[in-house]
C-alpha cells in the first residue's frame, strides 16, 4: 500500500455547517447538501465503459457459452429462498476464501452499482489491487467480477468455474435447494479474488442485504445508498422494512457510511449500528456535497469527507445523484483508510481527482450515438426514473425527446412511467429478450393511460423500437435537439448498447 498524504487545509467545517443549517425541508440529519448548477466548460470526456465484447478466440467463445448455459440451469436471480445456508457451505468447502481480503460492503436500492465502481477506482488509484462484485450486467457476464479495475478474462472466468465446479456440486447434493446462479457466482468472485489475490474487495449485494448471498462476508467498511421502495414483494412494503433487511449488512464494529435516507429507513440503521458497535458517518452531516457545477461530459464537484474538503473534483457522469454517489464513496474509501478515526488529514487531493475523472459507469446516462443523441440509462424503478429525469434536463438540451421503454413485468411500471412523462415528448414502448420482461402490449396500455394514445407507439422488438425512436427524434431536424433515452431495465438497456454498436 502506498502513503496517502493529505495536505494541511484550512477547515471548512463553518460553511459546510451553514449550507446543512440552510436546508429547511428535511430533517437535519438527512438534509440535502447540494449547490446550484452553473454551467462550466471543462475539457474531456467520459473514459470509455469497460464491457467486454465476446471473446475473439472460438474455443475461448465456446467454453464461456457453456458455462452460462450451465448456469442458467440454476435458479433465476428472482427466484430465492431467503437463506445463506447454501452459499456459507460452499465458502465451507472451498476454504472461506472471503475472509481472506478486507472488503466494503455496498446496499441500497439505487446507485450501488455506479457508488461500487468508485469506490473501485479510488482505491486503485491508491495503488491497492481490488476486486470488484457487481450486479447485474449490462452485456456480458464476467462484467460482474472484475479485478484490477477490469473485467475478469473470459477465460480466467471459465477456469474460475471449472475449479469450484466440484465443490459447487458437493454442496448441491447436500441440500434441499441446489445452489442458485447468483450464489455460484458470488462463490466464483470470492475464489477469483483470494486467487489474485486481492487487497480488498467492493461487493454490491444481489437484494436486500441480511439473506443474500454476498453477505458471508464481514465487511469492514458497510455502505448504504439511498433506500427507496423496490422488490417490495420480497424485503417489504415500507421504507423502514426494507431497511431492516439491508441493515443485514452492518456488522460489529464496522464502520456505516449512510447516504441521504427517508426518515424511517434512517431511524432502522442507526439504531442497527448501535446494536453492533458499529461508527456511523452520515451524508449531510459528517460528509456530503458542499457545491456542484455542471460540466461538459460530467460535472465539477466540491466534496466534505471525514478528513475535510475536496475541490474541484471533475466527474465524467451526469445528475446530481451520481454527485451524492461520489460523496459516499469518497467518505467509504476514507473510512476503509481510517480517515477520520486513525488519521486526521484528508486522502491526497490529486490522486483522488485523478480517480473520479477515470471513473465509468455503463448504461448509466450513457451517450452512445449522436445527431441525433441516443443515451442508455438502467433506471428500473420509480426513485431511479426521477433522478434520471431529473439529470437529463440538466445535462442535456434536448427540445424533444423520445422514451424507448422496456421494463420487468415485477417493476413498479406505472410508477416508472410517470417519473419520465414530463420529459418524453413520446415513447415507444417495446420488450427486452428475457423471461423477465413485460409484455409490449401490457406496457403499452398502462403506458396509454399515463401518456395518452397519441403519445404511446407499441413496437414489440426492440431493433424496431429504436428505428420508430430514433426516426421520431430526427424529425426535429439535424440541428433541433431531437434525442432518444433508451431505459426500464439493465436488460433492455445492455440488448440496445450491442444494438447500437457497442460491444
Amino acid at each position: 500500500m502506498s502513503d496517502i498524504p493529505g495536505d494541511d487545509q484550512p477547515d471548512p467545517l463553518d460553511s459546510f455547517d451553514e449550507i446543512i443549517e440552510a436546508e429547511t425541508t428535511r430533517d437535519p440529519d438527512l438534509a440535502v447538501i447540494e449547490a446550484g448548477s452553473r454551467t462550466l466548460r471543462t475539457q474531456g470526456g467520459p473514459p470509455q465503459a469497460d464491457v467486454p465484447a465476446r471473446p475473439e478466440d472460438p474455443e475461448v467463445d465456446k467454453a464461456l457459452r457453456e458455462v452460462e448455459a450451465e448456469l442458467a440451469t440454476r435458479w433465476g436471480e428472482t427466484k430465492l429462498e431467503p437463506s445463506v445456508s447454501r452459499i456459507a457451505a460452499l465458502m465451507d468447502v472451498l476454504g472461506d476464501p472471503q475472509r481472506s481480503y478486507p472488503s466494503i460492503h455496498i446496499t441500497g436500492t439505487n446507485g450501488k452499482t455506479s457508488t461500487a465502481r468508485m469506490i473501485e477506482a479510488l482505491l486503485g488509484a491508491f495503488e491497492l489491487r481490488t476486486g470488484r462484485y457487481t450486479s447485474p450486467h449490462v452485456q456480458s457476464i464476467t462484467e460482474r467480477i472484475s479485478l484490477d479495475g477490469a473485467p475478469i478474462a473470459a477465460e480466467r472466468f471459465v477456469e474460475t468455474y471449472q475449479d469450484i465446479k466440484p465443490y459447487v456440486e458437493m454442496v448441491d447434493a447436500r441440500q434441499e435447494y441446489r445452489l442458485s446462479f447468483f450464489e455460484v457466482l458470488t462463490g466464483m468472485a470470492y475464489a477469483a479474488f483470494a486467487d489474485a489475490p486481492v487487497d480488498v474487495a467492493v461487493v454490491e449485494v444481489g437484494m436486500g442485504g441480511s439473506w443474500d448471498a454476498t453477505n458471508v462476508i464481514d465487511g469492514d467498511v458497510a455502505v448504504v445508498t439511498p433506500i427507496d421502495l423496490d422488490h417490495t414483494d420480497r424485503l417489504g412494503e415500507t421504507t423502514a422494512e426494507i431497511a431492516t433487511e439491508k441493515a443485514g449488512i452492518v456488522k460489529q464494529d464496522a464502520t456505516v457510511i449512510l447516504a441521504q435516507q427517508p426518515v424511517d429507513a434512517a431511524q432502522v440503521l442507526l439504531k442497527k449500528a448501535v446494536d453492533v458497535n458499529a461508527t456511523v458517518a452520515r451524508e449531510g452531516l459528517e460528509f456530503g456535497v458542499v457545491a456542484r457545477q455542471v460540466a461538459v461530459g460530467g460535472q465539477l464537484l466540491t466534496l466534505r469527507g471525514l478528513g475535510g474538503e475536496y475541490p474541484e473534483v471533475y466527474l465524467p457522469l451526469h445528475g446530481a445523484h451520481q454527485a451524492h454517489n461520489a460523496a459516499v464513496a469518497l467518505a467509504a474509501v476514507e473510512a476503509f483508510f481510517g480517515v477520520g478515526a486513525q488519521r486526521p488529514e484528508p486522502l491526497d487531493i490529486d490522486t483522488v481527482r485523478k480517480a473520479f475523472a477515470a471513473v465509468a459507469s455503463p448504461g448509466r446516462l450513457e451517450v452512445v450515438r449522436t445527431s441525433p443523441t441516443v443515451v442508455l440509462d438502467a433506471a428500473h424503478n420509480p426513485a431511479g426514473a426521477r433522478a434520471t429525469a431529473a439529470a437529463l434536463g440538466e445535462a442535456f438540451q434536448f427540445s424533444r425527446l423520445i422514451g424507448v421503454v422496456g421494463a420487468s413485468g415485477d417493476k413498479d411500471v406505472r410508477g416508472l412511467l410517470e417519473a419520465f412523462e414530463p420529459v418524453f415528448a413520446e415513447v415507444v414502448v417495446t420488450q427486452n429478450t428475457s423471461h423477465r420482461a413485460m409484455d409490449a402490449d401490457a406496457l403499452a396500455a398502462i403506458a396509454v393511460e399515463v401518456y395518452g394514445e397519441d403519445r404511446v407507439q407499441v413496437e414489440p422488438q426492440l431493433p424496431d423500437a429504436l428505428e420508430a425512436a430514433i426516426t421520431l427524434a430526427e424529425e426535429e431536424g439535424e440541428f433541433a435537439g431531437g434525442g432518444v433515452l433508451v431505459t426500464g431495465s439493465v436488460i433492455t438497456v445492455g440488448e440496445a448498447r450491442l444494438l447500437l454498436g457497442r460491444g
